[in-house]
Protein backbone atom coordinates (compact mmCIF):
# COMPACT_ATOMS: atom_id res chain seq x y z
CA UNK A 1 0.00 0.00 0.00
CA UNK A 2 2.80 2.79 1.09
CA UNK A 3 5.66 1.19 -1.51
CA UNK A 4 7.52 0.55 1.37
CA UNK A 5 9.51 -2.35 2.38
CA UNK A 6 9.02 -3.40 5.43
CA UNK A 7 10.78 -6.15 7.86
CA UNK A 8 8.11 -8.57 9.28
CA UNK A 9 9.37 -8.97 12.89
CA UNK A 10 10.33 -12.69 14.21
CA UNK A 11 10.55 -14.26 10.44
CA UNK A 12 14.29 -14.40 10.63
CA UNK A 13 15.17 -18.00 10.09
CA UNK A 14 18.61 -20.34 9.42
CA UNK A 15 19.05 -21.40 5.99
CA UNK A 16 21.98 -23.08 4.06
CA UNK A 17 22.95 -19.83 2.27
CA UNK A 18 24.65 -20.16 -1.13
CA UNK A 19 28.31 -19.58 -1.15
CA UNK A 20 29.56 -16.41 -3.47
CA UNK A 21 32.52 -17.67 -5.31
CA UNK A 22 35.63 -15.62 -6.31
CA UNK A 23 34.69 -15.07 -9.84
CA UNK A 24 31.28 -13.54 -8.55
CA UNK A 25 32.95 -11.31 -6.00
CA UNK A 26 35.02 -9.56 -8.50
CA UNK A 27 32.48 -9.11 -10.70
CA UNK A 28 29.98 -7.64 -8.05
CA UNK A 29 32.97 -5.02 -8.35
CA UNK A 30 32.16 -3.54 -12.01
CA UNK A 31 28.32 -4.01 -10.78
CA UNK A 32 28.52 -2.33 -7.87
CA UNK A 33 30.10 1.16 -10.20
CA UNK A 34 27.49 0.22 -12.74
CA UNK A 35 24.85 0.82 -9.88
CA UNK A 36 25.73 3.54 -8.73
CA UNK A 37 26.76 5.58 -11.80
CA UNK A 38 24.34 8.35 -11.80
CA UNK A 39 26.13 9.28 -8.44
CA UNK A 40 29.50 9.27 -9.70
CA UNK A 41 28.65 10.74 -12.68
CA UNK A 42 27.34 13.82 -10.30
CA UNK A 43 30.78 13.79 -8.12
CA UNK A 44 32.93 13.84 -11.66
CA UNK A 45 31.09 17.18 -12.63
CA UNK A 46 30.61 18.86 -9.47
CA UNK A 47 34.10 18.55 -8.90
CA UNK A 48 35.20 19.68 -11.85
CA UNK A 49 32.69 22.79 -11.98
CA UNK A 50 34.66 23.73 -8.88
CA UNK A 51 37.67 23.63 -10.04
CA UNK A 52 36.81 25.82 -13.09
CA UNK A 53 35.45 28.03 -10.75
CA UNK A 54 39.05 28.24 -9.21
CA UNK A 55 40.90 28.25 -11.67
CA UNK A 56 38.50 31.62 -13.09
CA UNK A 57 39.87 33.62 -9.60
CA UNK A 58 36.09 34.77 -9.49
CA UNK A 59 35.70 32.91 -5.67
CA UNK A 60 38.51 34.48 -4.43
CA UNK A 61 38.23 37.76 -5.12
CA UNK A 62 34.80 36.62 -4.31
CA UNK A 63 35.90 36.50 -0.62
CA UNK A 64 38.79 38.86 -0.64
CA UNK A 65 36.15 41.89 -1.29
CA UNK A 66 34.24 40.54 1.66
CA UNK A 67 36.95 40.81 4.08
CA UNK A 68 37.97 44.40 2.32
CA UNK A 69 34.42 45.52 3.14
CA UNK A 70 33.90 44.46 6.44
CA UNK A 71 37.68 45.96 7.60
CA UNK A 72 37.67 46.16 11.15
CA UNK A 73 34.79 43.54 11.31
CA UNK A 74 36.84 40.20 11.71
CA UNK A 75 34.12 38.04 13.65
CA UNK A 76 31.55 39.02 10.82
CA UNK A 77 34.12 38.14 8.20
CA UNK A 78 34.49 34.80 9.99
CA UNK A 79 30.48 34.40 10.12
CA UNK A 80 30.28 35.35 6.34
CA UNK A 81 32.74 33.15 5.20
CA UNK A 82 31.92 30.22 7.46
CA UNK A 83 28.08 30.61 6.03
CA UNK A 84 29.01 30.31 2.59
CA UNK A 85 31.12 26.75 3.25
CA UNK A 86 28.66 25.87 5.41
CA UNK A 87 25.95 26.23 2.39
CA UNK A 88 28.69 24.33 0.14
CA UNK A 89 29.01 21.71 2.03
CA UNK A 90 24.79 21.71 2.40
CA UNK A 91 24.28 22.02 -0.93
CA UNK A 92 26.68 20.22 -2.65
CA UNK A 93 28.88 18.25 -0.38
CA UNK A 94 31.87 20.70 -1.31
CA UNK A 95 35.05 19.15 0.51
CA UNK A 96 38.06 18.31 -1.87
CA UNK A 97 37.17 21.30 -3.60
CA UNK A 98 38.31 23.47 -0.90
CA UNK A 99 42.08 22.21 -1.55
CA UNK A 100 42.21 24.67 -4.03
CA UNK A 101 40.57 27.60 -2.33
CA UNK A 102 42.84 27.22 0.84
CA UNK A 103 46.22 29.37 0.33
CA UNK A 104 43.91 32.11 -0.35
CA UNK A 105 41.62 31.78 2.95
CA UNK A 106 45.09 30.95 4.99
CA UNK A 107 46.67 34.62 3.44
CA UNK A 108 42.90 36.33 4.13
CA UNK A 109 42.54 34.73 7.82
CA UNK A 110 46.88 35.94 8.14
CA UNK A 111 45.38 39.21 6.94
CA UNK A 112 42.86 39.54 9.57
CA UNK A 113 44.97 38.11 12.54
CA UNK A 114 43.95 34.53 12.49
CA UNK A 115 46.18 31.55 12.31
CA UNK A 116 46.11 28.42 10.12
CA UNK A 117 43.43 26.53 12.25
CA UNK A 118 40.89 29.34 11.96
CA UNK A 119 41.36 29.42 8.41
CA UNK A 120 40.75 25.73 8.13
CA UNK A 121 38.15 25.70 10.41
CA UNK A 122 35.79 28.55 8.74
CA UNK A 123 36.42 26.31 5.33
CA UNK A 124 36.73 22.69 5.63
CA UNK A 125 35.19 22.51 9.16
CA UNK A 126 31.90 24.63 8.12
CA UNK A 127 31.85 22.53 4.74
CA UNK A 128 31.96 19.31 6.51
CA UNK A 129 29.14 20.41 9.34
CA UNK A 130 26.77 22.14 6.31
CA UNK A 131 27.19 18.51 4.99
CA UNK A 132 26.19 16.51 7.87
CA UNK A 133 23.52 18.46 9.15
CA UNK A 134 21.83 19.08 5.47
CA UNK A 135 18.59 17.93 4.87
CA UNK A 136 19.47 18.42 0.89
CA UNK A 137 23.21 17.21 0.70
CA UNK A 138 22.93 14.34 -2.21
CA UNK A 139 25.84 12.49 -1.31
CA UNK A 140 24.79 12.11 2.45
CA UNK A 141 20.98 12.53 2.99
CA UNK A 142 19.30 11.70 -0.47
CA UNK A 143 21.53 8.68 -1.05
CA UNK A 144 20.76 7.49 2.77
CA UNK A 145 16.89 8.30 2.38
CA UNK A 146 17.06 6.60 -1.69
CA UNK A 147 18.59 3.79 0.37
CA UNK A 148 15.72 3.76 3.00
CA UNK A 149 12.57 4.47 0.62
CA UNK A 150 11.93 7.72 2.34
CA UNK A 151 10.48 10.47 0.49
CA UNK A 152 13.10 12.78 -0.99
CA UNK A 153 13.26 16.12 1.41
CA UNK A 154 11.33 14.60 3.89
CA UNK A 155 11.79 16.24 7.40
CA UNK A 156 13.60 18.76 5.98
CA UNK A 157 12.07 21.17 8.59
CA UNK A 158 13.44 19.57 11.61
CA UNK A 159 17.32 18.56 9.72
CA UNK A 160 17.43 22.46 9.02
CA UNK A 161 16.66 23.85 12.52
CA UNK A 162 19.33 21.73 14.09
CA UNK A 163 21.89 22.39 11.38
CA UNK A 164 20.80 26.22 12.75
CA UNK A 165 21.76 25.35 16.01
CA UNK A 166 24.36 23.20 15.21
CA UNK A 167 26.11 26.42 13.24
CA UNK A 168 25.93 28.69 16.40
CA UNK A 169 27.73 26.01 18.66
CA UNK A 170 30.56 26.26 16.18
CA UNK A 171 31.05 29.89 15.42
CA UNK A 172 31.06 30.27 19.22
CA UNK A 173 33.80 27.39 19.71
CA UNK A 174 35.80 28.50 16.45
CA UNK A 175 35.59 32.42 17.27
CA UNK A 176 36.60 31.83 21.03
CA UNK A 177 39.47 30.14 19.76
CA UNK A 178 40.37 32.75 17.48
CA UNK A 179 40.11 35.64 19.95
CA UNK A 180 42.30 33.83 22.43
CA UNK A 181 45.07 32.90 20.16
CA UNK A 182 45.19 36.22 18.07
CA UNK A 183 48.15 36.52 15.96
CA UNK A 184 49.91 39.66 14.43
CA UNK A 185 47.98 40.73 11.27
CA UNK A 186 49.72 40.80 7.72
CA UNK A 187 50.47 44.78 7.03
CA UNK A 188 49.21 43.88 3.75
CA UNK A 189 45.66 43.71 5.23
CA UNK A 190 45.68 47.52 5.09
CA UNK A 191 46.92 48.45 1.97
CA UNK A 192 45.49 46.31 -0.91
CA UNK A 193 42.23 47.51 -1.91
CA UNK A 194 39.70 44.56 -3.71
CA UNK A 195 37.65 45.46 -6.45
CA UNK A 196 35.18 43.35 -8.09
CA UNK A 197 35.53 43.07 -11.81
CA UNK A 198 32.41 42.88 -13.85
CA UNK A 199 33.79 39.42 -15.25
CA UNK A 200 33.71 38.42 -11.48
CA UNK A 201 30.39 39.56 -10.46
CA UNK A 202 29.07 37.74 -13.57
CA UNK A 203 30.59 34.38 -12.31
CA UNK A 204 29.51 34.42 -8.78
CA UNK A 205 25.77 35.63 -10.10
CA UNK A 206 26.18 32.54 -12.33
CA UNK A 207 27.02 30.22 -9.22
CA UNK A 208 23.99 31.60 -6.87
CA UNK A 209 22.27 31.44 -9.67
CA UNK A 210 22.98 27.84 -10.56
CA UNK A 211 22.33 26.96 -6.92
CA UNK A 212 18.92 28.72 -6.98
CA UNK A 213 17.78 26.66 -9.83
CA UNK A 214 19.00 23.78 -8.39
CA UNK A 215 16.99 24.23 -5.75
CA UNK A 216 13.76 24.97 -8.01
CA UNK A 217 14.29 21.95 -9.76
CA UNK A 218 14.24 19.26 -6.88
CA UNK A 219 11.44 21.05 -5.16
CA UNK A 220 9.37 21.82 -7.71
CA UNK A 221 10.21 19.36 -10.87
CA UNK A 222 11.68 16.26 -8.31
CA UNK A 223 15.26 16.73 -10.03
CA UNK A 224 17.65 13.51 -9.81
CA UNK A 225 21.13 12.76 -9.77
CA UNK A 226 21.25 13.15 -13.65
CA UNK A 227 19.78 17.24 -13.99
CA UNK A 228 22.08 17.87 -11.20
CA UNK A 229 25.08 16.62 -13.16
CA UNK A 230 24.17 18.55 -16.21
CA UNK A 231 23.43 21.76 -14.42
CA UNK A 232 26.75 21.62 -12.55
CA UNK A 233 28.45 20.94 -16.62
CA UNK A 234 26.62 23.28 -17.84
CA UNK A 235 27.93 26.14 -15.20
CA UNK A 236 31.26 24.76 -15.27
CA UNK A 237 31.37 25.31 -19.29
CA UNK A 238 29.97 28.98 -18.83
CA UNK A 239 31.99 30.24 -16.32
CA UNK A 240 35.32 28.90 -17.63
CA UNK A 241 34.27 30.50 -20.97
CA UNK A 242 33.54 33.82 -19.23
CA UNK A 243 36.44 33.66 -17.21
CA UNK A 244 38.62 33.59 -19.84
CA UNK A 245 39.89 30.38 -19.35
CA UNK A 246 38.65 29.28 -23.26
CA UNK A 247 37.63 25.69 -24.40
CA UNK A 248 40.74 24.11 -23.76
CA UNK A 249 41.30 25.96 -20.28
CA UNK A 250 37.94 24.94 -19.09
CA UNK A 251 38.35 21.38 -20.74
CA UNK A 252 41.99 21.16 -18.45
CA UNK A 253 40.23 22.37 -15.14
CA UNK A 254 37.38 19.71 -15.40
CA UNK A 255 40.25 16.76 -15.99
CA UNK A 256 42.18 18.81 -12.51
CA UNK A 257 38.70 18.29 -10.64
CA UNK A 258 37.99 14.56 -12.10
CA UNK A 259 41.42 13.46 -10.37
CA UNK A 260 40.69 14.80 -6.94
CA UNK A 261 37.43 13.36 -6.69
CA UNK A 262 38.39 9.65 -8.26
CA UNK A 263 38.85 7.94 -5.22
CA UNK A 264 35.86 8.94 -3.55
CA UNK A 265 34.22 7.89 -6.48
CA UNK A 266 36.10 4.20 -6.56
CA UNK A 267 34.92 4.15 -2.46
CA UNK A 268 31.46 4.41 -3.42
CA UNK A 269 31.51 1.56 -6.18
CA UNK A 270 33.47 -0.51 -4.18
CA UNK A 271 31.23 0.21 -1.20
CA UNK A 272 28.09 -0.76 -3.81
CA UNK A 273 30.05 -4.11 -4.86
CA UNK A 274 30.13 -5.05 -0.70
CA UNK A 275 26.30 -4.70 -0.59
CA UNK A 276 25.64 -6.91 -3.65
CA UNK A 277 28.32 -9.80 -1.84
CA UNK A 278 26.65 -9.55 1.35
CA UNK A 279 23.03 -9.91 -0.34
CA UNK A 280 24.22 -12.85 -2.92
CA UNK A 281 25.58 -14.57 0.34
CA UNK A 282 22.29 -13.90 2.18
CA UNK A 283 24.42 -12.21 5.07
CA UNK A 284 22.58 -9.01 5.59
CA UNK A 285 19.99 -10.57 7.25
CA UNK A 286 22.13 -12.01 9.65
CA UNK A 287 23.81 -8.88 10.31
CA UNK A 288 20.72 -6.98 11.07
CA UNK A 289 19.48 -9.97 13.30
CA UNK A 290 22.85 -10.33 15.10
CA UNK A 291 22.05 -6.19 15.68
CA UNK A 292 18.75 -6.75 16.54
CA UNK A 293 19.44 -9.58 19.72
CA UNK A 294 21.41 -6.95 21.65
CA UNK A 295 19.48 -3.50 20.55
CA UNK A 296 15.99 -4.60 21.76
CA UNK A 297 17.03 -4.23 24.98
CA UNK A 298 18.00 -0.99 24.41
CA UNK A 299 15.82 2.04 25.03
CA UNK A 300 14.93 3.58 21.61
CA UNK A 301 17.12 6.82 22.40
CA UNK A 302 19.82 4.80 23.80
CA UNK A 303 19.56 2.66 20.75
CA UNK A 304 19.44 5.77 17.63
CA UNK A 305 22.62 7.15 20.09
CA UNK A 306 24.58 3.24 19.31
CA UNK A 307 23.36 3.56 15.81
CA UNK A 308 25.28 7.29 15.61
CA UNK A 309 28.72 6.50 17.19
CA UNK A 310 28.53 3.27 15.40
CA UNK A 311 28.75 5.13 12.27
CA UNK A 312 31.33 7.59 13.69
CA UNK A 313 33.75 4.56 14.15
CA UNK A 314 32.87 2.55 11.05
CA UNK A 315 33.81 5.98 8.86
CA UNK A 316 37.45 5.69 9.65
CA UNK A 317 37.45 2.40 7.20
CA UNK A 318 35.21 3.56 4.84
CA UNK A 319 36.49 7.26 4.11
CA UNK A 320 33.50 8.08 1.46
CA UNK A 321 29.99 8.92 3.73
CA UNK A 322 28.62 8.10 -0.13
CA UNK A 323 29.90 4.81 -0.01
CA UNK A 324 29.01 4.64 3.81
CA UNK A 325 25.38 5.59 3.12
CA UNK A 326 25.04 2.90 1.03
CA UNK A 327 26.96 -0.33 2.48
CA UNK A 328 24.87 0.59 6.00
CA UNK A 329 21.43 1.96 5.02
CA UNK A 330 20.03 -1.77 3.72
CA UNK A 331 21.67 -3.13 7.25
CA UNK A 332 20.21 -0.18 9.52
CA UNK A 333 16.82 0.49 7.68
CA UNK A 334 15.55 -2.57 8.73
CA UNK A 335 16.62 -3.21 12.41
CA UNK A 336 15.17 0.42 12.90
CA UNK A 337 11.73 -1.07 12.26
CA UNK A 338 12.65 -3.97 14.44
CA UNK A 339 13.39 -1.98 17.25
CA UNK A 340 10.92 0.46 16.70
CA UNK A 341 12.52 3.31 15.49
CA UNK A 342 11.99 5.58 12.37
CA UNK A 343 14.13 5.55 9.33
CA UNK A 344 14.31 9.28 9.57
CA UNK A 345 15.99 8.63 13.06
CA UNK A 346 18.53 6.26 11.38
CA UNK A 347 19.21 8.41 8.58
CA UNK A 348 19.68 10.86 11.00
CA UNK A 349 22.34 8.82 13.43
CA UNK A 350 24.09 7.93 9.77
CA UNK A 351 24.64 11.47 8.41
CA UNK A 352 25.62 13.29 12.02
CA UNK A 353 27.45 10.09 13.01
CA UNK A 354 29.55 9.17 9.44
CA UNK A 355 30.02 13.00 8.19
CA UNK A 356 31.40 14.94 10.97
CA UNK A 357 34.02 12.45 10.88
CA UNK A 358 35.56 14.14 7.92
CA UNK A 359 37.29 16.66 10.07
CA UNK A 360 39.22 14.76 11.79
CA UNK A 361 39.85 11.18 10.48
CA UNK A 362 43.07 10.59 8.98
CA UNK A 363 42.23 8.41 6.09
CA UNK A 364 39.84 11.32 4.02
CA UNK A 365 42.43 12.77 1.26
CA UNK A 366 40.71 15.95 1.36
CA UNK A 367 41.46 16.71 4.93
CA UNK A 368 44.83 15.63 5.04
CA UNK A 369 45.60 17.49 1.63
CA UNK A 370 43.88 20.82 2.76
CA UNK A 371 46.55 20.16 6.56
CA UNK A 372 49.43 19.78 4.19
CA UNK A 373 48.98 22.88 2.28
CA UNK A 374 48.18 24.73 5.50
CA UNK A 375 51.63 23.21 7.32
CA UNK A 376 49.81 21.59 10.36
CA UNK A 377 50.63 18.46 11.25
CA UNK A 378 47.93 15.73 11.76
CA UNK A 379 48.68 15.38 15.38
CA UNK A 380 48.35 19.58 16.29
CA UNK A 381 45.04 19.08 14.16
CA UNK A 382 43.54 16.15 15.96
CA UNK A 383 44.41 18.28 19.32
CA UNK A 384 42.48 21.20 18.21
CA UNK A 385 39.74 19.97 16.48
CA UNK A 386 38.86 16.88 18.62
CA UNK A 387 36.90 18.94 21.33
CA UNK A 388 35.03 20.94 18.83
CA UNK A 389 34.30 17.77 16.85
CA UNK A 390 33.34 16.18 19.89
CA UNK A 391 31.13 19.17 21.18
CA UNK A 392 28.96 18.83 17.88
CA UNK A 393 28.58 15.14 18.46
CA UNK A 394 26.97 15.39 22.04
CA UNK A 395 25.11 18.26 20.12
CA UNK A 396 23.89 15.45 17.75
CA UNK A 397 23.21 12.96 19.84
CA UNK A 398 21.10 15.47 21.84
CA UNK A 399 19.05 16.26 18.32
CA UNK A 400 18.82 12.11 17.99
CA UNK A 401 16.91 11.78 21.44
CA UNK A 402 14.59 14.84 20.61
CA UNK A 403 13.89 13.18 17.16
CA UNK A 404 13.24 9.92 19.21
CA UNK A 405 10.46 11.40 21.46
CA UNK A 406 8.91 13.62 18.73
CA UNK A 407 8.53 10.45 16.89
CA UNK A 408 10.16 12.40 14.04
Amino acid sequence: DTGEMLVVPHSYKSIDAPSVSIAETFMAIPQGIINRADVIALIFLIGGSFFVLEKTGALNNGVEYLVDVLRGKEEVVLVLVSLVFLAGGALSGLQEEIIAMTPVLLFLCHRMGYDSFVAIAISYGSAVLGASFSPINPFAVVIAQKETNLEFLSGSTYRLVVMGLAFVIWMWLVIRYANKNRIVKSAEFSEIKTRLSLKTTAILGIVATTFFVLIIGILQYNWGFNEMSAEFFAMGILIGIIGGLGINGTAEAYIEGFKAVTFATIIIGLSSSISIILEKGFIIDSIIYGLFTPLQYLPKSISAIAMLYSQALLHIVVPSYSGQAILTMPILAPLSDLIGLSRQVCVLAYQYGAVMMDMIIPTNGGLMAVLAIAGIPFNKWFSFIFKLCLTILLFASLAVVVAVYLQF
